[in-house]
């Protein structure tokens, strides 16, 4: 069973007919079953008699600027900004993440305030006002889709007035929350951790879900889609993982963008050496053999 963090919730939440069992989160391949009161793994997603809802609706820790590139997207909309948002949680736990203080906490362990849909729009708005390289909202910093809720609902009054949606994410989760979010969504990364089930099972996620992601993204129509992957020494820094993961893209769609980083320390990898750089660059000419545009980043 995934890990729960049981506390008493400050906000009531829609009552349920049947209470006293637990509830199971549909949200990512984790399902974790919840007890009353209890958070989940992502310690974002809380139980309340019988209904489990984002417990970190509209709780921002995360407010910045960002160029395009920065999320990283290389091939969308190139010198413009966007309005950056995050909150606190992720279902992953990756020991190298290196946004770990919100990703890896809960509401108790960081600072945020609440800044609702209509808040966060009028925000985007204003800047976009006062600078027209500003196009729309970035949900990115720690993982957005443990909130989804909160994703859903700032799109979707961002889309009407006109600002564009981006998504930073590891993937992980439902095809029911990909479906109700993907509509929305005009630019999305998605991080792919690595291309073997073993490190995705080490990290607590799942391997044919992010595939799945991927591959759902691709398709839809109107989302432009890039992909993200973080060369970890010891982890995912083969060469014939690589050309795996290459190959598989370019199946799905050769004109996905690849971003092939380098490592550097950072939380329970701290005291780990940076990945070589001669190697991310071989790695990425691996990776060219097959899809047109790869990029190098934190070179």
């Amino acid at each position: 069973m995934s890990e729960v963090i049981p506390f008493r919730p400050k906000h009531a939440r829609v009552p349920s007919a049947a209470p006293s069992e637990p509830a199971t989160c549909e949200t990512c391949p984790r399902h974790c079953a919840l007890p009353e009161d209890a958070l989940g793994a992502c310690r974002a997603r809380r139980e309340h008699e019988g209904v489990v809802m984002d417990d970190n609706y509209g709780r921002v820790t995360s407010l910045a600027i960002d160029p395009i590139e920065k999320k990283p997207l290389a091939r969308f909309h190139p010198g413009t900004r966007v309005l950056s948002i995050g909150s606190y949680g992720c279902n992953l736990r990756c020991p190298w993440c290196q946004n770990h203080s919100i990703a890896q906490v809960g509401e108790h362990d960081v600072a945020w305030r609440e800044v609702l849909p209509a808040e966060l729009v009028r925000l985007a708005c204003a800047e976009r006002a006062r600078d027209p390289r500003m196009i729309g909202i970035a949900f990115t910093y720690n993982e957005p889709l443990v909130g989804w809720e909160y994703v859903r609902d700032c799109a979707e009054l961002a889309m009407a007035e006109g600002l564009l949606n981006v998504l930073v994410s590891n993937g992980c989760f439902e095809e029911r929350v990909l479906r109700e979010i993907a509509p929305l969504i005009d630019a999305a990364n998605i991080d792919l951790k690595a291309f073997d089930e073993e490190t995705y099972r080490f990290i607590g996620g799942d391997l044919d879900q992010v595939k799945r992601t991927i591959a759902l993204l691709a398709a839809a129509p109107l989302c432009h889609l890039e992909v993200t992957c973080l060369i970890v020494p010891g982890v995912n820094d083969t060469p014939e993982e690589m050309k795996r993961l290459a190959r598989w893209l370019a199946a799905v769609d050769e004109d996905i963008t690849l971003h092939v980083t380098r490592f550097h320390p950072a939380w329970r990898f701290s005291d780990r050496n940076p990945t070589d750089r001669a190697l991310v660059r071989e790695l990425a000419e691996v990776a060219r053999e097959v899809l047109p545009h790869v990029y190098l980043g934190n070179m």
